[in-house]
């Protein structure tokens, strides 16, 4: 198994209870404050991440846009031909 160096640090403002419980926690589960912090706080930054890039919409939104994939397609004016030009960054 490969192993990744870790050459980075994440500095933080905690109060004295916030400090002692995360120890506390890191010392009953038998791992280091690093060790028992780092997964957690991964993991949080991947969900905040993914419900930002998370397509949202209303259930009604979703019906029309499936709807509209749905219908058959349309010739657009002018496309076919554009599209038979040579493209003009080729020589």
């Amino acid at each position: 198994m490969a192993t990744t160096t870790k050459s980075e640090r994440l500095e933080l403002r905690l109060t004295a209870d916030q400090k002692q419980n995360i120890e506390q926690a890191a010392a009953i589960s038998g791992r280091s404050v690093t060790e028992f912090s780092v997964p957690l706080l991964v993991e949080e930054a991947g969900q905040v991440i993914r419900q930002e890039r998370q397509l949202r919409m209303s259930k009604q939104a979703w019906d029309s846009f499936n709807a509209i994939l749905d219908e058959p397609a349309k010739s657009v004016a002018g496309l076919a031909d554009l599209l038979r030009r040579p493209a003009v960054f080729s020589e």
